[in-house]
């Protein structure tokens, strides 16, 4: 188990329990004492758990989501790849929904500059990444921003998407599963999600090996709405051909 998937591991297993100390999580993880508290100052600099009375604490508002900051260090070099290869599924799209998130932010930064687009998005981070592109006109959604993902959500996000048919749809996901389709924590977000899918001609999922399996509170969507899913090679190719036979063409890089 490598550090990234250590300290998720811990995350999940200080939420699950309320409170943990640093020897239970050694004796878990099988790692130094002294692993522990570095992969501890890791999570709580990024604001996911918090220290105190010699026990560990999840962050109270924090729900089941990292932020955006956690995230950009996670399977970066997987993320990256990733994101260039579903990039390269633009082909003739003029208008293009860019979920949140790291990798869609990859995606953003990955596509062409040498032609006009226009990227319709809730995520301040893909505006940042894209706002200085003389060709590209961006529409950023308004809504309530959530300042752990840097998004923006509720009605009126999802009221402004409503108006809108986009060519593509860039989409992620905290989970994706066979039986449970794409979920995600929070139900505001699952609310523009499912707009997403509702508003786009063609619909690609891409994310990380380990999301496919798990499942979320909120499901926003089908595997079967996906026309192409890109993920990583970790995603083992038997698994890949059974979300394949669900419709969407499935991209290892």
């Amino acid at each position: 188990m490598d550090a990234e998937d250590r300290r998720r591991g811990m995350l999940e297993l200080v939420r699950s329990t309320g409170s943990v100390d640093v020897v239970r999580l050694a004796e878990e993880f099988a790692v130094s004492r002294e692993t522990v508290r570095r992969d501890l100052n890791v999570l709580e600099d990024h604001g996911l758990v918090r220290r105190r009375h010699g026990g560990v604490y999840p962050v109270a508002g924090a729900g089941l989501e990292t932020t955006l900051a956690f995230r950009s260090t996670h399977r970066a070099p997987e993320k990256s790849r990733i994101a260039a290869a579903a990039a390269g599924l633009l082909s003739g799209a003029e208008t293009v929904f860019i979920d949140e998130g790291f990798t869609p932010q990859l995606i953003a930064e990955a596509l062409p500059r040498d032609r006009p687009l226009t990227i319709v998005t809730a995520s301040l981070a893909v505006v940042s990444a894209v706002a200085t592109s003389a060709q590209t006109d961006v529409l950023l959604l308004g809504g309530r921003v959530r300042q752990g993902a840097m998004t923006t959500v509720d009605h009126w996000a999802v009221r402004m998407l409503s108006d809108f048919v986009v060519d593509l749809a860039y989409l992620g996901a905290n989970g994706i599963s066979r039986t449970h389709g794409l979920t995600t924590p929070d139900p505001a977000v699952g609310q523009v999600k499912a707009q997403a899918i509702r508003a786009a001609r063609r619909r690609v999922f891409a994310g990380v090996h380990t999301k496919f399996g798990p499942a979320s509170f909120c499901r926003f969507g089908d595997v079967g709405d996906l026309d192409t899913i890109v993920t990583g090679t970790g995603l083992p190719a038997a698994e890949a051909h059974r979300y394949q036979l669900l419709g969407p063409k499935v991209i290892r890089v």
